[in-house]
């Protein structure tokens, strides 16, 4: 399943508000969270973590990971949480709002769509 545009850096901020992740874990976290729904890629994350810490949302530290790797891991910034806070109403508005149209019947169709 795609995700909705625009909504890669809300799910981000939100995987990482449960603690330092490294990009594997983000996408691990998102797949698990999704019942493997959403399969990111690692190019369009890895776009969105720079974006995410260009921003100021997110702050990346080197560390090593469990295997002995390099990873860069991020944390929520303050800033980011506050923008998760007002993303996430966003994205629930939307996707209420997209429920009500999809929901909608038309007086000329007959049975569920």
């Amino acid at each position: 399943m795609a995700l909705i545009r625009g909504t890669l850096d809300v799910l981000v901020l939100k995987a990482v508000s449960w603690g330092p992740m490294h990009g594997f874990e983000i996408t691990r976290w998102l797949a698990d969270r999704s019942e493997g729904q959403f399969q990111i890629e690692n190019a369009a994350l890895l776009q969105a973590l720079h974006r995410l810490e260009e921003r100021e949302l997110l702050a990346g530290e080197w560390g090593v990971t469990e295997n002995n790797r390099n990873a860069r891991y991020y944390t929520l910034t303050t800033t980011g949480r506050t923008q998760l806070r007002a993303d996430s109403v966003s994205v629930r508005q939307s996707v209420a709002a997209l429920a009500t149209i999809l929901d909608a019947r038309s007086p000329g169709l007959r049975g569920a769509l």
